[in-house]
């Protein structure tokens, strides 16, 4: 099957550069109309985002630039607004931009935890809520939040960048609940790349193997008509897999001022894997929880 994404309108942020550059180049080669969004450095030269415009309509291809930061909302407001004048309807919504300020927690800034949290979070909850009414009303719309292993499985120096990440996970798991009646299915993409976020950290080879455009594949399965719905992809030097928020199957240990101690005792068996399972909601637990409380009580 052709991932074909013809007829379609995409968004993607932070698409000056790196990832957002190449998932920019993608779905226009496959035939969307893209808006390509970055910031603009102010140096009165054409902008990052326009220079990938001028690349995409010089492959043939139809696109327009928007200079802003997705973290002012009236600002993203103008921009989806600018997609649908220009082409009736939004599509697609890759929120790719981002920003770094490593540090350990013990020196961070909180300046700089508000800053990454804004730009990340914050700047995918202004894009999605832009286009939200109208993936509604279409009855149609594919929202890809990139977020990182840092915020799946942790990395010094990234509080803020992996809290930021992490909380795209949860946006992602609700939304693709509350959207799935008009399809709109909302997705997750942990990238691992060479990008000039992490230029200077990697080796030369890595960063060879590390294109930004071996991530791609991962950003068009989850965007395509075809796409899953609330999964997390993982891709990086041309490897794909899938990470998972899990469950485990659990101990019932009842009340009582022993439970405590009961609960330190029994730890690793509440917590062995086997048998877990990926909840298709919140409420899963509760029922898991209650499940077993009903079954002791009939004991």
């Amino acid at each position: 099957m052709e991932l074909n994404f013809t007829g379609r309108v995409a968004i993607v942020t932070g698409a000056g550069g790196g990832l957002g550059r190449e998932h920019a180049l993608a779905l226009a080669k496959r035939g969307a109309k893209v808006l390509v969004n970055d910031m603009d450095r102010g140096d009165g030269q054409p902008s990052p985002a326009q220079k990938v415009v001028d690349e995409i309509v010089a492959a043939g291809g139809e696109a327009i630039a928007f200079s802003c930061s997705v973290t002012d909302f009236p600002q993203v407001q103008a921009m989806v607004q600018k997609a649908q004048d220009t082409w009736g309807r939004v599509d697609v919504l890759i929120n790719n931009a981002g920003i770094l300020r490593d540090q350990s927690f013990a020196k961070m800034e909180l300046d700089d935890f508000r800053l990454v949290l804004d730009v990340h979070l914050m700047g995918a909850v202004n894009c999605t809520k832009a286009v939200w009414p109208l993936m509604s009303a279409q009855k149609y719309g594919r929202v890809v939040m990139t977020t990182s292993s840092s915020g799946l499985f942790g990395n010094f120096g990234q509080a803020n960048y992996g809290a930021a990440k992490m909380a795209l996970v949860g946006l992602m798991q609700t939304l693709s609940i509350e959207g799935a009646k008009s399809d709109i299915r909302v997705n997750c993409l942990a990238p691992t790349a060479a990008t000039q976020m992490t230029e200077g950290l990697l080796p030369p080879a890595m960063l060879e193997l590390l294109k930004p455009e071996a991530v791609t594949p991962a950003m068009l399965v989850l965007a395509h008509e075809s796409a899953p719905n609330r999964t997390i992809l993982n891709a990086g030097a041309g490897t794909f897999a899938a990470s998972h928020i899990t469950m485990t199957q659990g101990l019932h240990l009842g009340l009582g001022d022993d439970v405590p101690e009961r609960l330190a005792e029994q730890l690793a068996a509440i917590t062995d894997r086997a048998g877990d399972k990926v909840p298709g909601s919140g409420s899963e637990q509760g029922t898991n929880e209650i499940t077993q409380a009903t079954a002791a009580l009939q004991r």
